[in-house]
Parts: C-alpha cells; sequence; structure tokens
C-alpha cells in the first residue's frame, strides 16, 4: 500500500451516491484509516437535507472531498455515472469544496462480500470506506 505521507495531512471525505441514501464516510490521511459517518436519505439522487452534509465538510474541513463513479465495468459512463457527477457538481457547488470522482467499480460488492452477517455495518457507509481507500490507494491526489 502506498505511503500516506506524500499527500498533505488531514481529512478526506468520501460520497457513495444514491438515489435513495448517500453514504458518507471519512479518512484521516496519515493512517488512512477510514470510518461511515452517515447515510444521508435522498430523494432521486439530491439529499434531504443539505445543511446536515454542509455541516460536516465544516467539520471536518477536507482538504479532499471524493464521490464515487459508478461506472459500466467496461469503463464506460452509466446513467447513474452522470447523476454522480452532477451529484458533485452541487455538492462543490454549496461546499465550494474541489470535488473529485473517484472509480467506484466494485465498492459495494466489496463492501458486502466484507461484512456478510454483520448486520451492524451500514453498506452505503461502507462503500463510501473502499472509495475513499480506493482514491488513496490510486495516488492521484500526490500527482
Amino acid at each position: 500500500m502506498e505511503s500516506f505521507t506524500e499527500m498533505s495531512e488531514g481529512y478526506v471525505l468520501g460520497f457513495d451516491f444514491g438515489l435513495k441514501h448517500i453514504g458518507v464516510a471519512v479518512a484521516q490521511t496519515v493512517t488512512g484509516h477510514t470510518s461511515g459517518l452517515s447515510t444521508l436519505p435522498a430523494k432521486n439522487g439530491n439529499p434531504n437535507d443539505w445543511a446536515h452534509l454542509n455541516a460536516l465538510v465544516a467539520d471536518y474541513r477536507p482538504i479532499a472531498v471524493i464521490v464515487g463513479l459508478p461506472l459500466h465495468m467496461d469503463g464506460s459512463e452509466s446513467d447513474m455515472a452522470r447523476r454522480a457527477r452532477k451529484f458533485a457538481d452541487a455538492l462543490a457547488h454549496r461546499t465550494q469544496c474541489h470535488v473529485t470522482m473517484s472509480d467506484e467499480r466494485l465498492s459495494s460488492w466489496s463492501s458486502d462480500q466484507t461484512d456478510l452477517g454483520n448486520t451492524s455495518t451500514d453498506l452505503h457507509q461502507e462503500s463510501a470506506c473502499r472509495i475513499i481507500e480506493t482514491w488513496l490507494r490510486s495516488g492521484s491526489h500526490t500527482q
């Protein structure tokens, strides 16, 4: 695994976009440890409570905000990918943060496989954790 010392120290917020739920997770870049924060109810991909989302951004003052990009397995864009980009644009506008998209293929499946039988784990938050972990490992933040 890549060293996290190559990037600035601070928090990274990750979002697993969905039409009914948006999972939110946080990571500390020094350790790379991720944890789920919240699952926001949404209607057609729009969070019901933008104020809560803004409060999370204000509380953590992230050095990076990552939104999962649900591509098809062949890498082509899905309708959900277009919707996730629209959410990322709205998130950037509302929070005044730079938002980065990160390939999330298999993040929900990976979370589901990791947490089989663990009923206390929120799949949306776990998927947001996987999105951050994928982004941290990709090295795109050090370029």
